[in-house]
């Protein structure tokens, strides 16, 4: 993942310690246990430099049955015996971090030695001479050739989010199960195929054009795609870098994967209910009691449970919205932290987040930016953090003024993360007979606010949102289909991709959003939790109707 900046270091590690108490780190390193007293797994090495989510790659090695050795210093990467590089953050600001700690020419040295080595996303990008973003910027110049932005004019939305289909354009051994079959990509910048990187390319991909999604040489491999997201295809290629002598099984799959696909997407809106147990729930227009005696919260499951059951069922995307919020104080809401870092275990798609993440000051006056909040949602197992009313309040500031801060919720995340684990959810309704605005809300719809959806949107673009959750309050619940006006009107307002959210009751309302609209995915939750639907009858449908979707 790319984003504008990145911060240091050093002042990653000081923000990991700022929460420890927390989430106490399980890594396990040779420094913290003796080899005698350390189970015989094998071990891999990770060069993390502290952004981004890496929990879900420590969980997948894990899962795979290795152990996780840390870098430190450069003579751990020239130590390790097999090496992974997952990549965050900006491409300048990820190699000033790699020359001021000396790694840069370790990792090189490494590499011309032929010695196992994967990198993921910008660990991938970082391997060629020199990068667009924020530049020309050096790159380690392993590689012939230059990584670019993608060029959002020919129609295509920038970031290029979603599961995409790979061409392999030559063998290569970490890549020998996915056959036709789709991989998870989330960035903005990819690099570029020539005749002078060509011997490197071990598969493309097509986003508009063709860009470089593999490269393999020897013992070194990178993928722009993040495996760890890419479900049991995406197991698979860490599974054959770790040991290379494995096989695995490979699925059937019905018709082939061509091209970026759409997106369905399993929403778990879940609080604590009367008795303080944490519950998945449902309400109409956002009315999650029942309409009895007791008038109790609608319980539908367990978070944990229902979130491993829907990546069992093949839903794209997980999203997690705590709709108490934790309002006076986020960063006390260890119940949500849990539900990440217990779904990150075995949930190998993207995670989304939302609910309560901006500024605040505890009941002692600390200061907390919701910089601080996110990183730990991130550290947690989120992949992507959805922000709703603070986003209206910064998109209603930034109109007035015409002047961005930085400061913002959606300014500072992104600034570190990059805007594509930034999204924002919009919670409109109509208001009017003859020509209907879409009038914003915030606080879960319980308040309008002056700002139309469409302003709303194009406010958070410029203040560098990197995708938008649409909702329709009136549609909410109702089984009645999605919003097309609405959905339309916010689509072609912006060119970040648009998820869309609020009154699916039926497979043909899919197909209807996908068909009708720009939507790049779509969006349900109590026909899920209710079994009234399932993932998979969505799916077959959207494959009969012609549109192409995972497997």
């Amino acid at each position: 993942m790319e984003g504008v900046a990145f911060a240091s270091f050093t002042s990653f590690a000081t923000k990991s310690l700022l929460f420890s108490s927390l989430s106490p780190s399980s890594i396990i390193t040779r420094s913290q246990k003796s080899r005698k007293n350390i189970s015989p797994k094998p071990f891999v090495t990770l060069l993390d430099y502290g952004a981004g989510n890496v929990r879900s790659l420590r969980n997948a090695i894990r899962y795979l049955g290795f152990k996780i050795e840390d870098v430190r210093t450069p003579k751990d990467i020239l130590n390790a015996g097999r090496l992974i590089f997952p990549g965050v953050g900006a491409f300048a600001s990820a190699m000033d971090v790699l020359v001021k700690t000396g790694m840069d020419e370790a990792l090189c040295t490494y590499i011309r030695n032929d010695r196992p080595f994967l990198g993921i996303c910008l660990g991938l990008q970082l391997l060629f001479e020199y990068s667009e973003e924020n530049g020309p910027v050096k790159g380690l110049g392993l590689i012939p050739g230059v990584v670019g932005r993608f060029n959002s004019s020919n129609g295509f939305r920038v970031h290029h989010i979603g599961w995409n289909a790979l061409q392999i354009a030559k063998d290569s051994e970490i890549l020998d199960e996915i056959g036709d079959r789709h991989d998870y990509f989330v960035h903005s910048y990819r690099a570029i195929p020539s005749d002078d990187n060509k011997e490197w390319v071990s598969s493309t991909c097509n986003y508009g054009y063709d860009f470089i999604a593999s490269i393999r040489r020897g013992n070194v491999h990178g993928v722009q795609f993040h495996p760890e997201k890419s479900g049991d295809v995406g197991l698979s290629v860490l599974r054959r870098f770790l040991h290379p002598n494995s096989r695995g099984t490979k699925r059937p799959t019905q018709g082939k994967a061509s091209k970026l696909a759409k997106r369905v997407i399993a929403c778990l809106d879940f609080r604590t209910n009367d008795k303080g147990d944490l519950v998945v729930t449902k309400g109409d227009q956002y009315d999650v009691r029942e309409q009895t005696k007791e008038n109790e919260v609608r319980n539908l499951g367990k978070p944990v449970e229902l979130s491993g059951q829907y990546y069992k069922d093949g839903a794209d995307e997980v999203s997690f919205l705590n709709i108490t919020g934790f309002r006076d104080f986020p960063l006390g809401d260890l119940p949500m932290l849990q539900v990440l870092r217990h779904a990150s275990q075995n949930v190998f798609v993207p995670l989304t987040v939302g609910g309560g993440i901006r500024d605040f000051t505890d009941a002692n006056g600390r200061y907390y930016s919701s910089l601080e909040v996110a990183s730990e949602y991130f550290r947690s197992g989120a992949d992507k953090i959805s922000i709703g009313t603070d986003a209206v309040y910064a998109a209603e500031e930034y109109l007035k003024t015409k002047v961005k801060t930085g400061k913002s919720s959606l300014e500072q995340i992104s600034r570190v993360y990059g805007n594509q684990a930034v999204v924002v959810s919009i919670d409109p309704r109509p208001n009017g007979e003859v020509y209907a605005w879409y009038q914003c809300t915030v606080n879960g719809g319980r308040e309008g606010r002056p700002i139309g959806a469409y302003e709303l949107a194009k406010a958070v673009e410029e203040l560098r949102a990197g995708e938008i959750l649409l909702n329709c309050i009136d549609c909410d619940g109702q089984g009645k289909g999605f919003d097309i006006d609405l959905i339309n009107l916010i689509s072609d307002a912006v060119s970040i991709p648009v998820i869309a959210s609020s009154g699916a009751g039926a497979v043909k309302h899919f197909s209807e959003v996908f068909t009708k609209t720009n939507a790049s995915a779509a969006l349900a939750a109590g026909i899920f939790h209710r079994k009234e639907v399932p993932i998979q009858s969505v799916k077959g449908h959207l494959l009969k109707e012609g549109i192409e979707v995972r497997i």
